[in-house]
């Protein structure tokens, strides 16, 4: 489960708004005591059917309407966001839930003000087609961002808590809503990236990542032998990190200028790849290190060059200027052909 940051200007936030909620709640239920009369009580309860055209009376009533669904809004967005904690999949979901929910809430809350104002809300309505034509025309590039993101969310692109890459940006996601997606890498950055540009994308969390380690040893010691030794130890080498889902042996992967280099391979979530890998190195030193078998270190071997070369004897200078003759000829045309292989 994803631990979340202590965030102090959110907790100030939602106690602030209880408060005012709580005392809002209780306000309302001044009505127990048949105290309707009360031209305050009336302004605020906006669930009764009450008409003036008094100043005061409608900003009672925007008021209570902003109350009522700041309310609504952040208890219904605070509840999924509890749910969210128990989900390792379909988060990016409850993420554009959420976000939805808090857009949906500001139409409503326009809506209220206007019917509060007098505005026909009904004809408003009527006439949103229009109105929703002249804005689409404007707004083609937020509509495409949505768009984008309910694909995203339907067919299962990516979730909140994958590792992806994104322009060359590798990090986890953060979060997902209508418009944008956060993602933030290992070293704290935020990269917001609306969900209408995200056309090429690699998911690193979707499959096993590979977590590869390759370790030199010195050519007089013997293949064999080694192989039998990790061959013996490999499930040894498999709990070395309790993230390794599975360990692989490949074998020698390269014959280096110092050493023969063999090649491990570990299944793992891409979260833990990289310490998979330090944890594997240092797991095969040890190993290594048990059974003496020594590791290669870059050797330099320094010798003074003779000051004359050796002078050839006529008949040598002749076969070779003979024989360069020869191998020209024979090769004529095939440089090309060797250096475009």
């Amino acid at each position: 489960m994803e631990k979340k940051k202590f965030n102090i200007k959110k907790i100030i936030w939602v106690s602030i708004l209880a408060i005012i909620s709580i005392a809002y709640i209780l306000f309302l239920s001044l009505g127990w005591f048949k105290i309707q009369s009360n031209e305050i009580y009336e302004g605020l309860n906006i669930f009764l059917k009450v008409e003036r055209n008094d100043p005061t009376f409608i900003i009672l009533r925007i008021v209570s309407a902003t109350i009522l669904m700041l309310m609504i809004s952040v208890f219904l967005r605070m509840i999924i966001d509890f749910i969210s904690r128990f989900f390792k999949k379909h988060r990016a979901f409850l993420n554009l839930l959420s976000s939805f929910i808090k857009y949906l809430s500001i139409i409503i809350w326009i809506f209220l003000v206007l019917s509060i104002a007098g505005v026909d809300t009904t004809t408003l309505l009527a006439g949103a087609g229009i109105l929703s034509l002249i804005v689409g025309l404007g707004a083609q590039p937020l509509i495409e961002d949505i768009i984008a993101g309910l694909f995203i969310v339907f067919e299962d692109v990516f979730d909140v808590g994958d590792i992806i890459v994104v322009d060359g940006f590798r990090g986890t996601v953060k979060e997902m809503g209508i418009r944008t997606t956060k993602i933030v890498d290992a070293g704290g950055d935020i990269k917001i990236v609306n969900n209408s540009d995200i056309r090429t994308l690699i998911n690193m969390t979707s499959e096993l990542s590979l977590a590869i380690c390759d370790i030199d040893i010195e050519y007089s010691e013997s293949i064999e032998h080694v192989e039998s030794i990790i061959n013996a130890n490999m499930e040894k080498l498999k709990k070395s990190n309790k993230h390794i889902v599975q360990i692989y042996y490949l074998g020698v992967q390269q014959l280096g200028s110092s050493g023969v280099t063999l090649r491990f391979t570990a299944d793992c979530n891409e979260t833990f790849k990289f310490q998979v890998q330090r944890d594997l190195n240092r797991a095969l030193k040890l190993l290594f290190d048990a059974n003496n078998i020594n590791i290669p270190f870059t050797q330099v071997v320094l010798h003074q060059a003779e000051k004359h070369a050796k002078t050839p004897l006529p008949q040598e200078v002749a076969d070779a200027k003979k024989f360069s003759e020869k191998q020209k000829e024979i090769s004529l045309g095939k440089d090309g052909e060797v250096e475009n292989q």
